[in-house]
C-alpha cells in the first residue's frame, strides 16, 4: 500500500507539472503560483539531492523528476509572468522579486531541516504539507486575480487533490499525525472548492468571458 500511494502521488503531481508546463507555454503565462512554486522548486531539489545521495529510493528519484520538471514552470514565470503585473513593476525589479521568492524558499526548507533535523522526515513532512496547503489557496487567488480560469485547468485541480491526498493516507492516517491528517483535509477543502470554481467557469463561460478568452482545455 506504502508503495502504491507513493507511486500515485508521484504520477498525480507529474501530470500537474506536465499540465503546467503545457499551459504556460500555450497561453503565455504561467500555472502555478510563483510562492507555491518557488518552495517546491526548494523542497523538491533539496530532498532529490539529499535521497539520491544518502538513500536512492523511488521517493527520491520522483522529487528528480519533479524538479527538473519546476525548473521549466519557473521558465514560464521569468518569461510570462511580467505581463500579469502593473506597468510599474519594471523587468529588472520583477526578475528581481522573482529571484528573491527562491532564495527565500530554500532558506526557509533548511531552517526546517535545522529546527526537526532529518533523521525522522519531519521537516520533509512538515514543510510539504504546510506548502500544499499555501498552494491549495493560491490557486484559487489567482483564479479570482485573472477573474477566471486563464491559464488553469481542472487536469492540474483534479491531480493536484489526489496527489494531496495520497500521502494525506500515508503519513497521516497509516503514521497517525494529527497534524498530517488536520492539513491534509485543509488542502482536501480548498482543492475541491477550486474544482468547484473552475466547474463552474466551464459550465457558465459567459460570466468569465471577458477574461478568459481563449479558455483552457
Amino acid at each position: 500500500m506504502d508503495l502504491f500511494l507513493t507511486a500515485l502521488s508521484g504520477l498525480a503531481w507529474t501530470i500537474v507539472y506536465i499540465e503546467a508546463i503545457r499551459l504556460g507555454f500555450r497561453y503565455k503565462t504561467y500555472a502555478m503560483p510563483i510562492a507555491a512554486l518557488g518552495l517546491n522548486i526548494a523542497w523538491e531539489w533539496t530532498y532529490a539531492v539529499q535521497g539520491l545521495a544518502t538513500d536512492p529510493q523511488l521517493q527520491a528519484w520522483i522529487n528528480l523528476v519533479w524538479a527538473l520538471a519546476d525548473v521549466v514552470i519557473l521558465i514560464t514565470f521569468f518569461r510570462f509572468g511580467r505581463r500579469e503585473l502593473p506597468g510599474f513593476v519594471s523587468r529588472p525589479l520583477f526578475i528581481a522579486w522573482g529571484a528573491a521568492i527562491i532564495v527565500t524558499s530554500f532558506l526557509v526548507q533548511w531552517l526546517f531541516i535545522v529546527e526537526f533535523g532529518t533523521a525522522d522526515h519531519k521537516a520533509a513532512t512538515y514543510s510539504a504539507f504546510l506548502q500544499n496547503l499555501l498552494m491549495s489557496g493560491l490557486f484559487i487567488a489567482m483564479f479570482v486575480a485573472r477573474k477566471g480560469p486563464r491559464g488553469q485547468s481542472l487536469v492540474i485541480a483534479v491531480a493536484k487533490w489526489l496527489g494531496t491526498l495520497a500521502p494525506t493516507f500515508l503519513f497521516g492516517f497509516f503514521a497517525d499525525s494529527a497534524f498530517v491528517i488536520g492539513v491534509g483535509l485543509l488542502c482536501s477543502v480548498f482543492d475541491l472548492a477550486y474544482i468547484g470554481l473552475l466547474l463552474w467557469a466551464r459550465r457558465d463561460p459567459a460570466t468569465f468571458a471577458p477574461a478568459t478568452a481563449p479558455q483552457p482545455g
